[in-house]
C-alpha cells in the first residue's frame, strides 16, 4: 500500500530538518528554495513562495500527487542568516506566501475528491505581542507590533483563520509555539543569550573566530530581570507535528494550540545565568535600541533593533489546551521542560569548554 503523501514547505529550515526523520511512514515532498542536507528519503521541489507563480506550481503538485497533508513551515525568521533583509520581500514570502499555499490547497481540494485532509501552520507566541498582562490563551487577541517577524506571524495567523473555511474537507491546525530552543536552533533571541556575533561583516567573522561573545544588553530596573519567558524544544515541536499527521483529522475545521515546554517559565535573570552570559545594563529602552541599531548597522549583530519590546517585555502562554489535546501522549510528545530545552541550547558550548 502506498504511503500517504505529505508536502512540507520550508523543508530546509531547522524545524523541517528535525521533522523529516520522523516522517518515515509518509512519502515526503519537500518544498524550498534550496534542498536540505539530509540522508532521509524525500522528493525535493525547488519553489519560491514569494513569487505569485508558486500558487499554480504548488496546486499542480498537490493535485498530481494526491497529497494527504501540507505542513507549511516556510517563513523568514532571521533576516541576516537568510539574506532576506528587505521587509517587503519578507512579507511576500511570509504573509503572501501563506495565502498562496492556502489558495493552492483550496484549488486542489476543489478539483479532486481525495484532496488535502490536514493543513498545519506554525504561528508564534510573538503574534500575541510583547507585553501580556496574563498568560495568553488561544482566544487572546493577536497584538504583535514593531518587529516585522512578529507582525508577519500575526498576519499569517489571521490569513489561516480567515481562509480555513474554504479548505473543503480539510482540518486546519494553527500551532503557536514559544521560542524554539535546542542544540540545533539559531534565532535572534537565543543568539542574544549565546552572545554570538552573527553579523555578516569581516569584523563579526573575526570575533567569531576569536571566540568573542557579545553581552546581553538590558535597561536598568529589576523588572527586566524578573520578566518570565518560556521555550519549546524544536524536537518536541517536530514530534507534535508528527503526532498530528498520524492521528485522525479533527471533526472541527480549526484547531489552535499554544505550545511550550512543560514546567515553569524561566526569568531573564536565570537565562543569563544558565547561558553564562555577560550582562550590561543601560539607562533605558531607548539606549538599548540605539546599541542594537549600531550592532545591526555595523553588521556585527543579527538581532534586529525592532526586537527591543520582545526582549524587555513578558509574554507567556497557557498550554492547558495542548495537554488536553495530547492526553496520555503528552509526555511522549513534549519531553523537555522549559528549563531543559533552554539548557540543551548550550550543551555543545559547555562540552567544548
Amino acid at each position: 500500500m502506498a504511503k500517504p503523501v505529505v508536502v512540507v514547505t520550508g523543508i530546509s529550515g531547522n524545524l523541517g530538518s528535525r521533522l523529516l526523520p520522523l516522517l518515515g511512514s509518509f512519502s515526503v515532498i519537500g518544498v524550498d528554495v534550496n534542498p536540505p542536507r539530509t540522508d532521509s528519503e524525500l522528493r525535493f521541489e525547488s519553489m519560491d513562495l514569494g513569487q505569485e507563480s508558486s500558487t499554480r506550481a504548488l496546486y499542480e503538485l498537490l493535485r498530481d500527487t494526491h497529497a494527504y497533508a501540507v505542513v507549511h513551515l516556510a517563513f523568514v525568521i532571521d533576516p541576516v542568516r537568510t539574506g532576506v533583509l528587505d521587509v517587503e520581500r519578507m512579507w511576500q514570502i511570509n504573509v503572501a506566501g501563506t495565502a498562496r499555499v492556502m489558495e493552492a490547497v483550496t484549488e486542489a481540494n476543489r478539483s479532486t475528491d481525495d484532496g488535502v485532509r490536514q493543513f498545519i501552520f506554525p504561528s508564534s507566541v510573538s503574534a500575541y505581542g510583547p507585553n501580556l498582562p496574563a498568560p495568553a490563551t488561544e482566544e487572546s487577541p493577536l497584538a504583535a507590533h514593531t518587529l516585522p517577524y512578529a507582525i508577519h506571524k500575526k498576519q499569517s495567523d489571521e490569513v489561516v483563520q480567515q481562509r480555513c473555511t474554504s479548505l473543503r474537507g480539510c482540518s486546519v491546525y494553527i500551532l503557536r509555539p514559544h521560542i524554539f530552543a535546542g542544540a540545533s536552533v539559531q534565532n535572534y533571541l537565543m543568539g542574544c543569550f549565546h552572545g554570538t556575533p552573527n553579523g555578516k561583516s569581516e569584523r563579526a567573522q573575526k570575533m567569531r573566530e576569536e571566540g568573542k561573545r557579545l553581552p546581553v544588553i538590558l535597561p536598568r530596573g529589576q523588572q527586566y530581570l524578573d520578566n518570565k519567558i518560556q521555550f519549546v524544544h524544536v524536537d518536541d515541536m517536530a514530534r507534535l507535528v508528527q503526532h498530528i499527521l498520524k492521528r485522525e483529522p479533527e471533526t472541527q475545521r480549526l484547531t489552535v494550540l499554544n505550545v511550550a515546554g512543560s514546567g515553569e517559565p524561566l526569568t531573564f535573570d536565570r537565562c543569563i545565568q544558565m547561558a553564562q552570559a555577560k550582562l550590561v545594563r543601560v539607562p533605558g529602552r531607548w539606549t538599548m535600541q540605539q546599541i542594537l541599531k549600531a550592532g545591526w548597522k555595523l553588521k556585527i549583530s543579527a538581532i534586529p533593533p525592532q526586537a527591543v519590546p520582545y526582549m524587555t517585555g513578558e509574554y507567556i502562554m497557557n498550554t492547558d489546551r495542548l495537554r488536553r489535546f495530547l492526553g496520555p501522549e503528552y509526555e511522549h510528545v513534549i519531553r523537555y521542560t522549559v528549563t531543559d530545552a533552554f539548557a540543551d541550547s548550550f550543551r555543545g558550548e559547555k562540552a567544548t569548554a
